[in-house]
């Protein structure tokens, strides 16, 4: 079986959910089951597919396994981000210089 690319499991947005919900602590499934309300079946295979993916970790504690988030795939994500993060500030700051000078070129009309 291939391990899809990390931009392929995050398209799936019951993938994304279950991140969240790791996000702030670690998780049994059955807690993820209630919370998503879904079966046990169909949690466990999108925790497969992101456990395979490496975003995130599994630890037996007892008779239950605990899921939580591997933030070092998501830091990976983050940086691939940033340039296209600088591309979109730069031109939203130029809109806001446009919609100013608008607005100042507007008010003078109004006068």
């Amino acid at each position: 079986m291939r391990t899809a690319n990390t931009f392929e499991v995050l398209a799936e947005p019951t993938r994304r959910r279950i991140l969240d919900e790791l996000r702030t602590r670690e998780r049994p499934v059955n807690e993820l089951v209630q919370i998503l309300g879904m079966s046990q079946p169909g949690v466990s295979r999108h925790l497969r597919v992101l456990r395979e993916a490496g975003l995130v970790d599994v630890r037996q504690d007892a008779q239950r396994r605990l899921y939580r988030v591997r933030p070092a795939p998501l830091q990976e994500i983050d940086a691939w981000l940033e340039p296209y993060r600088q591309f979109w500030a730069d031109r939203l700051d130029a809109l806001e210089a446009h919609l100013d000078q608008q607005a100042s070129t507007g008010k003078d009309e109004d006068e």
